[in-house]
């Protein structure tokens, strides 16, 4: 595809930043970076996880500074994400080990701990609550203060259990995989190539786009290859994090430094399917379906899960074509792409435009 360079308009360009400036301001209330952070929670979330950065900090600053844009927020976050130096990679994090503030199982009534509804909009009424027009924090201080004495805790767990599916694994209900210790590869660093492992597929899909990956699983569910999982185990949380030690080659855990923890949403979603024998033989189990991404963003692990499973299987179906998935879930590419055509295209233009009007002429 041919462009055209185009010079000149620095002073349209300058004006159209200023008025950009002016409708962010225009109504006289300077949005505070940390009122987004609190009170812009799953926003916040959605930005860190499509952008692989986990700060809440620069995820707020870059939803003020593009007036709620997520695709413009993520594009922010990136950006900024490019230009810090890796000093470290953490150690491997067995997510049983997650701090749970929510936990819930499709599959099971009872499950060790019993269901830990934790916070989630499932269980309100999808009403407008106007008495929010008029919430001040003197009022919220208060409900606060009542809440943390009603529970005599400040709001935080340190709940761990146990995985739902461990039990349907000691059964042998669930298809037998090979550990694999291989270093992953990472997209961020390297180009995606095709076939993909499954770990640049979760790496890609968790960097992907909210709105398109729940898109697609929902086009997989209604008949696109129809894949209908049933959730084991939905669980919140925070993971802690550890480094080993810059002044020491080790490999014992001892060595390792805590530097904080993330909080993520985790999703092990189960679907019938036959596991082959050597000899030929379809045994009926049951397989996994695997999504997690930063924050708590329910809709997209589980998403995630359901294409996860897709892809694994593979097939003819468009959500099961890992190639169509995953170069189509970028939220940067994508909107940078469809963004493009607002950009100069007289040559390109003119070319077809100079084709129609000889065709027409003939």
């Amino acid at each position: 595809m041919a462009y055209v360079a185009v010079k000149g308009g620095q002073t349209a360009i300058e004006e159209s930043i200023k008025r950009l400036k002016y409708e962010r301001l225009k109504k006289g209330h300077v949005l505070d970076v940390k009122a987004v952070e609190s009170g812009l929670r799953g926003l916040v979330d959605q930005v860190m996880s499509e952008s692989s950065l986990y700060d809440e900090e620069i995820a707020s600053l870059a939803i003020k500074q593009t007036e709620g844009n997520p695709e413009e927020a993520v594009f922010l976050a990136r950006a900024f994400r490019s230009t810090l130096e890796r000093k470290h990679y953490s150690r491997i994090i067995e997510s049983d080990t997650m701090d749970i503030e929510r936990r819930i199982s499709a599959c099971f009534k009872d499950i060790q701990g019993g269901q830990i509804l934790g916070a989630a909009y499932d269980y309100t009424h999808r009403l407008i609550d106007f008495s929010l027009v008029n919430e001040d924090m003197g009022d919220a201080a208060k409900w606060l203060e009542d809440f943390s004495s009603e529970n005599n805790s400040d709001g935080k767990t340190k709940l761990q259990f146990g995985k739902v599916i461990d039990g349907l694994r000691k059964e042998g209900i669930l298809i037998g995989y090979e550990r694999s210790d291989e270093e992953p590869k990472d997209v961020t660093k390297e180009p995606l190539t095709f076939p993909a492992t499954r770990g640049e597929r979760l790496q890609v899909m968790t960097r992907g786009q909210t709105g398109t990956v729940t898109s697609l699983a929902y086009a997989s569910t209604r008949g696109y290859g129809y894949t209908h999982p049933s959730v084991g185990e939905l669980r919140v949380g925070r993971l802690p994090v550890h480094v080993d030690s810059p002044f020491q080659e080790s490999v014992n855990e001892e060595d390792s430094y805590y530097i904080g923890s993330i909080k993520v949403t985790e999703v092990e979603c189960l679907l019938p399917a036959d596991e082959v024998k050597s000899n030929g033989e379809r045994v009926p189990k049951m397989d996994i379906g695997y999504g997690i991404c930063y924050g708590q963003n329910e809709t997209k692990a589980i998403a995630m899960s359901i294409l996860d499973r897709c892809l694994e299987e593979g097939g003819d179906s468009p959500t099961h074509d890992e190639e169509f998935i995953l170069y189509h879930i970028d939220s940067v590419e994508a909107t940078g792409f469809i963004s493009h055509f607002k950009l100069p295209h007289y040559v390109t233009f003119q070319s077809d435009l100079d084709n129609v009007r000889k065709s027409q002429k003939e």
